[in-house]
């Protein structure tokens, strides 16, 4: 079936944009973004996901700010076309790889936006995600881009405004797509699989300096995935997806100190080798929790991929100190931290997912806290 994306020439096979390539449910194209006042006072997140298969688009942006988290949920029927537009929000592709805006119009629970993204570094492609059952199923199978920049405009909730200053406010944004397990799961495996995860990942801004670590590993510390990079901004006249000014690391090592009762972060040390700089430390300092159900992730109602019908939309606020820490809802997170790298201070995220036992860090169970 024809759509308009049809008459521009990305077509990377013989069917028509609008076909997916799979008839998977898993099957997504996400949007992802965060911002951070430089000395940590307040975090967003922001998101936009399609579900082909599905048939649903949906969106979220939250806002922490004097130990709340604020957020707006909006869900319905993803159109053929691909809009990136649902209820309230939407996001414009102003100038791709370089300028991006999230807009949430005004609206009857509150929250609003209209901020821009502008990239700070070249877009980075991270290593491909893939995972099988025992009996050879594909479970997941992603791509993703991430990218480094500022944040300019305006956030309002309950008729408060932010002034968003490009000056003060970094970001990360990212771009996945792929097979990823959203919505109610079809599937069920012949042999049993330990549900297993720890993840982490750490884009951090250091003014004219920006870093980057991600790794997922197994129950005994071994890694499936890593990645470590050192970036500088976009040289003059390159390319955005160029791959310039990108430094690939080696030797990631980390220390965290866990907070007790819990499977998140109080402070850690990373650490990787610069081909160019050498054995390079990086301390941090976590100086509150964002709950990614915030914007979806495993949220127990607004869930990505749930049908939610033609559209509904919904808020939630709730003070930081109020999440069950060890909730599932709770458990997938992003520290907002305060960073050191030698004569450099700087702030970013510290993202984690910790489910199952890690013998490495001491966790045992399913979702037991840190002892």
């Amino acid at each position: 079936m024809l759509s308009p994306f049809d008459d521009f020439p990305i077509h990377p096979s013989a069917d028509p944009i609008a076909t997916p390539a799979t008839g998977d449910p898993n099957h997504y194209d996400r949007y992802w973004f965060n911002g951070h006042q430089r000395d940590g006072a307040f975090y967003f997140g922001a998101a936009m996901g399609h579900y082909p298969v599905r048939g649903v688009i949906d969106a979220a942006f939250s806002l922490v700010i004097d130990g709340v988290e604020h957020s707006i949920f909006a869900s319905g029927a993803m159109p053929l076309d691909r809009s990136t537009a649902i209820g309230p929000v939407r996001v414009e592709v102003a100038e791709p790889m370089r300028t991006i805006r999230y807009v949430v119009e005004p609206n009857e629970h509150g929250i609003a936006c209209d901020l821009t993204f502008r990239a700070t570094t070249v877009a980075i492609e991270e290593p491909r995600q893939q995972r099988r059952s025992p009996e050879g199923i594909l479970l997941t199978d992603h791509t993703r881009l991430t990218q480094w920049g500022t944040w300019e405009g305006t956030v309002t909730v309950d008729g408060e405004e932010l002034r968003v200053d490009p000056a003060e406010v970094s970001g990360t944004r990212d771009r996945s797509w792929g097979i990823r397990p959203v919505g109610e799961q079809l599937q069920v495996l012949r042999q049993p699989m330990p549900f297993q995860v720890f993840w982490l990942w750490a884009p951090l801004h250091f003014g004219d300096r920006f870093t980057h670590l991600a790794f997922h590993e197994h129950e005994d510390g071994r890694r499936w995935l890593e990645t470590a990079l050192v970036l500088d901004p976009i040289p003059d006249g390159a390319s955005a997806c160029s791959g310039a000014g990108v430094r690939q690391c080696h030797g990631i090592g980390y220390e965290l100190e866990w907070e007790p009762g819990r499977r998140e972060i109080r402070r850690g040390r990373l650490w990787f080798h610069d081909p160019i700089e050498g054995e390079t430390h990086i301390e941090i300092e976590k100086r509150f929790t964002f709950r990614m159900r915030g914007i979806g992730y495993w949220h127990p109602f607004w869930s990505h991929g749930s049908n939610h019908g033609q559209l509904e939309t919904g808020r939630e606020s709730i003070r930081l100190d109020d999440f069950e820490p060890t909730d599932f809802a709770s458990i997938h997170l992003q520290n907002l931290v305060i960073a050191k790298m030698g004569a450099r201070r700087g702030v970013g995220v510290v993202e984690q997912i910790a489910l199952g036992p890690h013998r490495p860090s001491g966790l045992t169970g399913f979702l037991d806290g840190h002892p």
